[in-house]
């Protein structure tokens, strides 16, 4: 299977899960959302591992944790 009919047949399946990693109000400039930045770097590291990657951590900084 070429990637452009990989891509294509999983078109909205991707789409949506772009939207709901978009939904997850992550804005790092508000402390209020500093929780929402938690979740979206959980959601990154659940695709990532879905995706096959096997050594995935979120590592605490001064600041926002890192992926």
């Amino acid at each position: 299977m070429s990637w452009s009919s990989y891509l294509a047949e999983r078109e909205e399946e991707h789409l949506n899960e772009l939207l709901d990693f978009l939904r997850i109000p992550s804005i790092s400039s508000l402390p209020e959302h500093a929780d929402d930045v938690r979740q979206a770097g959980q959601w990154v590291m659940a695709r990532m591992a879905k995706a096959g990657i096997e050594h995935i951590e979120m590592m605490e900084t001064g600041g926002h944790p890192v992926v």
